[in-house]
């Protein structure tokens, strides 16, 4: 039996909307949105289908919320920016890290937290959950943080790349001793 984006999204929306519209918006856009997130998703290792799902439609409910108020704002913006703010304090609250406006800093270092604490294989069902979560997770998920801070000498001492080549250049020099699925994202990242 299909169910419609409509009726599955239906609560998100802000009531009124036209046949073929969510939050003013077309399901076209709605449908681009839900594959940058899902694809956002992917790259971080969730492959659970059904935990998947549930991410993607959480974070569009937020975009749909704004959608109405925001109509110079695509879809697809709007759902990235919640997708980043829903993960950015997930991270700030399971690691503990104070809002003091690093938050590129966090995120970047929590999604290799969450590779290097083996989040896709262990961890799948605690990701983006309120707390608490269990012990061993968010120690996992802190020690994690803190080496992924850690840069090799070779790339303290070089120059800010100036794009996302360089920086791919630059990553290919960390991948040689990194992991390999570490090395993945941060080349999808750049």
């Amino acid at each position: 039996m299909d169910v419609s984006v409509e009726s599955a999204l239906g609560s998100a929306s802000a009531g009124g909307d036209q046949p073929g519209r969510i939050a003013g918006r077309t399901l076209e856009e709605w449908n681009s949105a839900y594959a940058k997130v899902e694809s956002y998703f992917h790259a971080l290792r969730v492959r659970n289908k059904v935990l998947l799902g549930r991410l993607v439609i959480h974070v569009l409910q937020r975009a749909m919320r704004r959608a109405p108020s925001e109509l110079q704002r695509s879809a697809t913006e709007l759902a990235a920016e919640e997708m980043d703010r829903l993960v950015t304090e997930w991270f700030r609250q399971v690691l503990r890290e104070p809002a003091d406006g690093a938050e590129q800093m966090l995120t970047t270092r929590g999604r290799m937290a969450l590779l290097l604490a083996d989040m896709p294989g262990k961890w799948q069902d605690q990701f983006l959950r309120p707390g608490p979560w269990p012990e061993e997770f968010v120690q996992a998920m802190r020690d994690t943080y803190l080496r992924a801070g850690w840069r090799p000498a070779s790339l303290i001492s070089a120059p800010s790349p100036a794009s996302p080549t360089s920086a791919a250049c630059l990553m290919s020099k960390w991948s040689l001793s990194g992991s390999f699925s570490a090395c993945s994202w941060l080349r999808f990242s750049c």
